[in-house]
This record gives C-alpha cells, sequence and structure tokens, in this order.
C-alpha cells in the first residue's frame, strides 16, 4: 500500500467542517479590519528564504524542500509566507499603487521537521502582512486580529507576549552586553547555541535546552537598552492593547534573531497543545522589503498555524459544528424510474438545496438507512402505486409526518421545506 508522505496528512471529509469553520472566521475577520487576500506560488527561488528568513536559520539550514528543477534552478516550497508576500509587493510594485497595503492569506507551508503533535511536514497557516507604515497601532491591530480570531474559536486558555528589539543601532549595544555576560559561560553552552554566540547572539533566547535557559536567567534584557523611539513605540503598543481589551505580559527574552526586525515581537501561546505552544506569531521587520530589493519600507505581520490551533481547539471542547444534513433523499421505489429520479433531483439541486439518491439499486430498507445515515431531512418516496397515480410522498424526517406531492407539481414541496426551516 502506497501511505501518505511521513510528515503529511490526509484531511478528510469528516474534518473539512472544522476547517472551513475557522477559514471563514479568518476571511471574516481580516475583511472587518479591510485586509486583501493574497496568494502566491507553493514554491519559490531558494535565494529568497535565504536571504528574507537567513542563511543561520533552522528552517534554511535544516528544514527547507529545496530542489534543483530541469532548468537547474535551485527552488523551495515555501517554509514560510512573509518572504513571498514581499516578493510579490515588490515584484509587483504594490508600494505605487496605494502607500499602505494590508494583505492576509491561507496557505501550506512546508518543512522538514520532525513530526509531533501540531506540527507536520506540509502544514497550513493563515497571517497578515501590513506593508507602508511604521504607526505602532498597525503592530496593535495584528495582536488585536490574531487574538480575536482564537477567542472567536472559542479558545480561552491563552496568553499574549510582547516585546521589542528596538532598532538595529541599540540593538547592536545589547549584543555586546550580552556576549560579554555569556563569555565565560560560552563553555557550558549547548553545541547550537555555541555556533550561534558568534553567528547571531540573540537566537540564543530561542534555544529549547534546558541548560541554556538557566544560563539565560540572569542575563541582561533589551529593554535596558531601547532607544527613546522604540520605548514611545512600545508604551503606545501597550496602551492600544491594553485599551482593545486583550491582557498581555511583556517578555524580554521573546526575540527574532533577525537584523531586519526591529521594535514589536509577539506570540500567542495556548495551554492545551503541549509543548509545541506557540498558536502565532509575528513582529515588525521595517528593514525586510529592503534587504529583498525593494525601496526602504516599514512592514509588520504575522502567521498562526491552523493544525495546531485545530487542536487546541480540539482539547478545550471549543467549539461544536452541527452535522452535516442533507436537505432530500429521493427514495426510488422501482429500478425502471431512474431517469425521473435523475430530473426531480436535478430539479431541486437548481434551486439551491441539497439532494442525493440511491445509485445502487439498493433496496427500500437500505435507501431508508442511507438517508439517516445522510441526517435527511426529507425523503421524497417515488414509484409503486402512487407514482402510477401521478403522485409521490414527502416524508418530514424530523417530525414523522408525510405528504402526498402531484408528481407533475414538485414545486409544491418548496414550501414544506421553507416550512420545516
Amino acid at each position: 500500500m502506497i501511505k501518505a508522505v511521513t510528515g503529511t496528512k490526509d484531511t478528510l471529509p469528516g474534518e473539512i467542517n472544522k476547517w472551513k469553520y475557522l477559514e471563514n472566521i479568518v476571511h471574516d475577520v481580516f475583511s472587518h479590519f479591510n485586509y486583501k487576500e493574497i496568494r502566491t506560488p507553493v514554491f519559490e527561488e531558494t535565494i529568497l528564504f535565504a536571504r528574507g528568513i537567513g542563511e543561520e536559520t533552522d528552517i534554511v539550514g535544516k528544514e527547507m524542500y529545496s530542489f534543483l528543477d530541469r532548468s537547474e534552478t535551485n527552488l523551495t516550497l515555501k517554509p514560510e509566507m512573509t518572504a513571498s508576500v514581499v516578493r510579490a509587493y515588490i515584484e509587483h510594485s504594490l508600494g505605487n499603487q496605494q502607500p499602505l497595503n494590508k494583505l492576509f492569506y491561507i496557505s501550506p507551508m512546508f518543512r522538514q521537521e520532525r513530526p509531533q503533535a501540531g506540527r507536520l511536514r506540509q502544514f497550513h497557516q493563515f497571517g497578515g502582512e501590513a506593508l507602508g507604515s511604521t504607526s505602532p497601532y498597525l503592530d496593535a491591530e495584528m495582536i488585536q486580529m490574531s487574538f480575536h480570531i482564537l477567542k472567536q474559536l472559542g479558545l480561552n486558555d491563552l496568553t499574549v507576549k510582547i516585546n521589542t528589539l528596538g532598532v538595529p543601532a541599540s540593538r547592536e549595544i545589547y549584543k555586546q552586553k550580552l556576549k560579554s555576560f555569556l563569555q565565560d559561560k560560552k563553555h557550558l553552552l549547548s553545541a547550537d547555541s555555541k555556533k550561534r554566540f558568534d553567528t547571531n547572539i540573540l537566537r540564543i533566547f530561542d534555544s529549547k535546552v534546558d541548560e541554556d535557559q538557566q544560563l539565560l536567567k540572569e542575563a541582561p534584557t533589551l529593554l535596558e537598552y531601547l532607544d527613546d523611539d522604540s520605548r514611545n513605540d512600545f508604551d503606545l503598543l501597550m496602551k492600544a492593547i491594553s485599551s482593545a481589551g486583550i491582557p498581555f505580559e511583556i517578555d524580554p527574552k521573546l526575540v527574532r534573531g533577525l537584523d531586519y526586525y526591529t521594535k514589536t515581537t509577539f506570540e500567542i501561546i495556548s495551554g492545551k497543545v503541549g509543548s509545541q505552544s506557540a498558536l502565532c506569531g509575528g513582529g515588525r521587520y521595517d528593514l525586510l522589503i529592503e534587504e529583498l530589493g525593494g525601496k526602504p519600507t516599514p512592514g509588520v505581520g504575522f502567521a498562526a498555524g491552523i493544525e495546531r490551533i485545530l487542536l487546541a481547539c480540539e482539547n478545550e471542547k471549543s467549539f461544536t459544528l452541527p452535522d452535516d444534513s442533507l436537505d432530500l433523499y429521493i427514495v426510488k421505489l422501482d429500478k425502471e424510474l431512474s431517469n425521473v429520479i435523475f430530473d426531480s433531483a436535478s430539479f431541486f439541486r437548481r434551486v439551491n438545496y441539497t439532494v442525493d439518491y440511491d445509485y445502487l439499486d439498493r433496496s427500500v430498507k437500505a435507501q431508508m438507512r442511507e438517508a439517516n445515515k445522510m441526517n435527511a431531512r426529507f425523503v421524497l418516496f417515488i414509484g409503486g402505486d402512487e407514482f402510477k397515480s401521478g403522485f409521490c410522498n414527502l416524508k418530514n424526517m424530523i417530525s414523522g409526518e408525510q405528504y402526498q406531492v402531484p408528481v407533475n407539481q414538485l414545486d409544491q414541496i418548496l414550501n414544506y421545506f421553507k416550512n420545516a426551516s
């Protein structure tokens, strides 16, 4: 048997309603904030992510699905969306069309990670990007939208963490202070953190090794070295999300270890998904567009993992979807009436009712079992003596009531549908 590739998962019909429910909320919330949807190709040139995410990150160094195509171009299945959105923004000169572009997406991503609960090698994210403004109120808007989506899904066990990275100049001063603090402790760091000490020291804060985190407990924080502009923006951000009724905590170790990130970083954590607790995260990247070849343009955004969010919803039992139901199931009493059944089903489908019937020439009893399995609201019996007399029988499967309807006046049934709604 050929099975799905390790780290990928089929989304079966019984699960699709949960995805649609989430996606509808995502579309609804983004539209209320006037964000427009963008879709980018599933693969890009590898250099986009190498430059956009960073050569020293685990994503680029260990996790990307990269390959050479027939023209020897190095391509990568996209592991994240921000770089793709920025590439599209630059390529299509969206900044010339309007000064502020507010964009959102729902898309599959690919990373060759170790599969575990809430983490797959093909996974899905939704997110937003706002390109063109340095306003901290846009940072607050990102937190507000992501929090609002999660709350609309019924999630309660949430923690919002925020931090600020300041600007590159003040961050360089802080990096030297951190390096001095860790210099005589370097030999105690994990192998990855020793490497990060020399390449991008801020990323040591991302370490999952307990010993590394213990060493960092007494480390100086970025907040101690903020420039005045960054501190003012951070104060405005905190006031804005407070006025929006969003509880939060400051986490000075919440970093994005890439030089183009500036000022705001944030995550929303769930207590219901185990070790992979971050449902979404984001921040400001005022230098990224210039890094990828565009004009200097500020930007801020976030991304959220759909599989992980649905796992949190399942663990919190945060929403219950109604069972799928069928408006009408047509039971065929005589095999030779297949054409009549087909035409009848077509009539009801044309007026936007969901309809099905038996294609397997099963017994009436088996057809009724199928109608019950599909939660049919009504069953229409066509055939037998009633049909010879010009009638068919309609049964309301909820009330048990039955009605006799002329075969050549099936539109009368529409009234029963409407009255039962």
